[in-house]
């Protein structure tokens, strides 16, 4: 969901703002309604040879565990740009071959979309330059691990449920090329 246009800043934060607008119901009284906002988001699957490359990350308060690479776009920087950056800072990694996957908006009552794309035949150019709040290993996954453990917990994101509904339907392969382009 996109902010009204009279939505009215009422609390900047470091990730998060916080709009209000007066809203009519349908008894003809006003409410206030409120909705966050933030930066959008990318994740990405990069994959190398036949293998995905996630992390297994840690960040101050969290528990260490796998995800994708990806992060926060910087303000009004195109969501590409900010996977290839990403991509870059997190693991030194790079990719001549993108693809937008998938994009949503996750929650209904904030302004945010997240964005997963695929970066295939990813190659080491440089070393990873993590946030301060950020310790990144690599792990390189095949691509039943990649499944078993989206699948574990359907819940975990977007991506789990999709991946869900293709092994159900028996259609893990049309997903495969798409991240391996073979």
């Amino acid at each position: 969901m996109k902010l009204p246009k009279k939505a009215k800043k009422v609390f900047t934060g470091k990730i998060f703002d916080i709009y209000q607008w007066p809203q009519k119901m349908y008894d003809g009284s006003t409410a206030t309604f409120e909705m966050i906002s933030r930066v959008d988001t990318v994740q990405i699957i990069a994959t190398k040879g036949n293998k995905i490359i996630m992390g297994n990350e840690s960040q101050p308060g969290m528990k260490r565990g796998l995800s994708l690479l990806g992060g926060r776009c910087e303000k009004n920087e195109p969501e590409l740009k900010a996977a290839k950056r990403e991509l870059k800072e997190e693991s030194g990694l790079a990719s001549k071959d993108w693809k937008l996957i998938h994009r949503h908006h996750p929650l209904v009552k904030m302004d945010w979309e997240m964005f997963l794309y695929v970066a295939r035949d990813c190659e080491t150019v440089a070393k990873p330059t993590l946030d301060s709040g950020e310790k990144i290993d690599l792990v390189e996954v095949s691509f039943e691990e990649f499944v078993d453990f989206f699948t574990s917990d359907w819940r975990r994101s977007w991506l789990s449920y999709y991946l869900c509904k293709l092994k159900a339907e028996k259609n893990l392969g049309s997903f495969k090329k798409l991240l391996f382009k073979k």
